[in-house]
């Protein structure tokens, strides 16, 4: 009989125990499953709360429908009944103080046609026409680890990039475009080029595989993202799964590893290391992999939503949110329209919004020693600025995510397998998994458990 252990219980490990449970049954294997989380709950930034009327969510809100392996997991969960879409509609830049339509026909801001291109409010007719070298210019230079920054640039321009696309990337991936690889963000975006001669192009062939559901591309639930959590937990009837139980050490012993916890050890033949690159650094305590685990980068996140006795239909028909400029009054650098957005979140129909706070931003510093209520009142005067209610909150919640956003730069790429490879050489029982290394968003985690189920199962036989 061997034993795995899987340290975290957010969504990879818990998609990780999911598999290795199928596998397990599936193969007849020996195998006793053991979960180690710290908090009294399960899901790691996954965490939906109800405040009255409303639904919130403390972290992600949503799974991309259209990535691998996610649609599969939900209906062997039997959680397709239970799935709500995004509504669709305009989305805005909040540049120079005035709400500017993304332009249809866009991904990431990137168009996928000349039509679309010259539609565009966000830029001047010069910056247009400078994007059309992207049609007649061939890559030499770039490859999937250059700066996805730089190359768009390049191919279409720097303000096209500033003000329609960096600011919806930048949201997305928590970082500098200049500083974030392709491959760590849009590895698709170089296979255009290449294919096509344009990115332009390449995007307008493709546009379909970005398009589900009449654009709806975003799933939850009925009763919020926690009801994936939820669902695996019940699943997992052939796991142990002790929680309130903090991992305070992993030591080798022959060939297993002892994992001990507060008044209690464990022994393992196999673990998972499925938390925050910080939590495996500390417990691998390893000077040779330190070098490596401490050039990996996180970023923070203050998320503030406000519900008001407003009806919804008070925001621009259309809208689901804004992202704002480094041109505007605020101090927010994205809201999203969430009663609009997810019509599941307000039972009444009333309005709830989510304010994001990153640590990229020059104001960040100024809001980290703030209380909720100053956070609070702080989003209070951001939807007073950008969309002038002033109304009270009768709801509203303040989630301060510190230096857990994980965020890829340059070498990103280059750390994880020079890590990977280092702790293999030293420990090949013991995985690295999650957000940290392999991708971030909820489907990517998805598929790193899967993956790392298929592949310890591999070892076992």
């Amino acid at each position: 009989m061997k034993t795995v252990a899987v340290i975290g219980g957010g969504i990879t490990g818990l998609t990780t125990l999911y598999y290795l449970q199928k596998l397990k049954r599936e193969r007849n294997l020996p195998l006793k499953l053991l979960l180690l989380e710290k908090h009294s709950h399960l899901g790691g930034k996954i965490n939906t709360r109800e405040a009255g009327e409303f639904i919130m969510e403390t972290g992600a809100d949503s799974i991309v429908a259209r990535k691998e392996n996610v649609i599969p997991l939900l209906e062997e969960l039997y959680l397709t009944k239970d799935l709500v879409y995004n509504e669709t509609g305009k989305s805005f830049i909040y540049s120079a103080n005035e709400l500017l339509p993304i332009p249809e026909d866009t991904m990431f801001g990137i168009p996928t046609s000349v039509e679309s291109l010259f539609k565009s409010e966000l830029i001047s007719s010069k910056a247009k026409i400078t994007a059309l070298k992207d049609l007649i210019t061939k890559n030499t230079t770039f490859t999937k680890d250059s700066s996805i920054g730089l190359f768009l640039k390049h191919f279409l321009g720097e303000e096209l990039v500033e003000k329609q696309i960096a600011p919806i990337l930048s949201g997305v991936y928590s970082g500098d475009l200049d500083k974030l690889t392709i491959s760590s963000t849009l590895p698709y975006l170089l296979d255009y080029k290449n294919t096509y001669g344009s990115i332009i192009k390449g995007m307008g062939a493709n546009e379909k595989k970005f398009k589900t559901a009449g654009n709806k591309k975003f799933i939850s639930f009925k009763q919020g993202l926690s009801t994936i959590i939820h669902r695996l937990e019940e699943e997992l009837s052939d796991v142990t799964i002790l929680k309130d139980t903090p991992t305070t050490s992993i030591k080798r012993n022959g060939e297993r590893y002892q994992i001990s916890t507060p008044g209690q050890a464990h022994s393992a033949d196999y673990v998972v290391l499925a938390t925050p690159h910080t939590a495996a650094q500390h417990l691998l305590n390893d000077p040779e992999l330190n070098e490596d685990f401490e050039q990996l980068k996180d970023s923070s996140l203050i998320s503030v939503y406000i519900g008001y006795d407003v009806p919804d239909e008070y925001l621009p028909a259309e809208g689901t949110g804004f992202i704002a400029s480094q041109s505007s009054n605020l101090i927010a650098n994205a809201c999203t329209w969430t009663s609009k957005k997810w019509a599941h979140t307000s039972k009444r129909g009333n309005l709830l919004v989510r304010l994001f706070y990153k640590s990229t931003s020059h104001y960040f510093d100024s809001l980290r020693p703030m209380s909720k209520a100053e956070l609070l009142a702080v989003a209070q005067k951001d939807i007073e600025n950008s969309l002038g209610i002033k109304e009270k909150p009768i709801e509203s919640d303040v989630t301060n995510w510190d230096k857990l956003m994980p965020t890829y730069h340059l070498k990103h790429g280059e750390l994880v397998r020079s890590l990977t490879q280092k702790l293999h050489d030293k420990h090949p029982a013991i995985t690295l998994a999650g957000c940290s290394y392999y991708g971030v968003g909820i489907a990517a985690c998805i598929t790193n458990g899967k993956q790392t189920a298929e592949a310890i199962s591999q070892q076992l036989t």
